[in-house]
């Protein structure tokens, strides 16, 4: 059993099956991972049931006692928990709202970006050099088309991006939406595991079995999904739940430079750029958008780390 390294995630070549007992009993001893599937649980269950949890309407605004004699938002109390915000509507409903919102788009785009990156990355390494024909009859002749080359240098195009600036450009001109977003999310961060599933299938794909496969006349996409693929998902796994924190974290500074989603939905990142200027005066309204995105981040790179553990080769003892 041998282990290998791809982008600091290290995956047995016979990781696909191992059994799932050793598995659970690798995370279940590991706190970083009960630590990041409690915030996670938390996080999903104020998504799922935001309208049944929440104390008020987000996008309420409680002009007569939400807000100050002088304007200034209200400290928290038994009607608004963690106080209000600037227009006077519920911190506390705002905050469980902006959860549904930061989820969705950054499960969405990420689940989109996971199958671009995988498709890329496992065609580029096995696609080999298929032929195409040119012209007819005797003056017809065979080209070898370059799919590895024309895949990765489209990635590495992608990869020179300036991705921010590109989003914020596009969603301008598009316009803020949450479909808008996921998709250009989605668009500008697949490169990262197209490169890993790249090099993890090139890797399996000079094993022994896939070259007596070849040799017996397998088709190559009946190896690469048959055989080669469930070798490599224990990385795609990991790369995939590291990746919603990048994405939820994309979508944060896109709201908060207020090129994110459209006003009034409540979204962490627009919370936190509304209340910058109460920082002094009423602090709690900048801090608790910032902790619910840290915390979330911080929630699932804890449980990619722990997927990543209980995948290694090293943890199997």
């Amino acid at each position: 059993m041998v282990a290998q390294v791809h982008g600091g995630a290290v995956v047995a070549a016979d990781a696909i099956g191992r059994p799932r007992s050793r598995v659970w009993r690798t995370l279940r001893r590991d706190p970083a991972f009960w630590f990041g599937a409690v915030i996670v649980a938390l996080g999903v269950g104020a998504a799922l049931f935001a309208p049944l949890i929440a104390p008020h309407d987000p996008n309420q605004a409680f002009r007569a006692d939400g807000l100050t004699p002088g304007g200034d938002p209200v400290g928290p109390s038994a009607k608004y928990p963690l106080g209000t915000d600037r227009l006077g509507r519920d911190e506390l409903s705002r905050l469980i709202y902006g959860a549904r919102t930061s989820l969705i788009i950054g499960l969405g785009a990420n689940v989109i970006a996971t199958l671009i990156g995988v498709s890329v990355g496992s065609i580029a390494a096995f696609a080999g050099r298929p032929s195409l024909r040119v012209g007819r009859g005797r003056r017809s002749v065979e080209v070898g088309v370059p799919v590895e080359s024309l895949l990765m240098r489209t990635t590495d195009v992608f990869l020179s991006l300036p991705a921010l600036l590109i989003a914020i450009a596009v969603v301008a001109v598009v316009g803020p939406s949450i479909q808008v977003v996921i998709g250009v999310v989605a668009l500008l961060l697949w490169t990262a595991i197209a490169r890993v599933v790249y090099g993890r299938v090139l890797v399996v794909g000079r094993s022994d079995f896939i070259s007596a496969g070849m040799a017996a006349g397998i088709a190559r996409r009946r190896l690469l999904l048959r055989h080669v693929m469930p070798h490599v998902m224990p990385i795609i796994v990991v790369y995939t739940t590291l990746g919603i924190a990048t994405t939820i974290l994309f979508e944060a500074t896109l709201s908060y430079l207020g090129v994110g989603v459209p006003p009034p939905t409540a979204s962490w990142g627009s919370m936190f750029a509304d209340h910058v200027g109460f920082y002094r005066t009423d602090p709690l309204v900048v801090i608790l958008p910032g902790l619910a995105i840290v915390f979330t981040i911080l929630a699932f790179n804890l449980l990619g780390d722990a997927l990543q553990d209980a995948l290694d080769p090293r943890s199997w003892r």
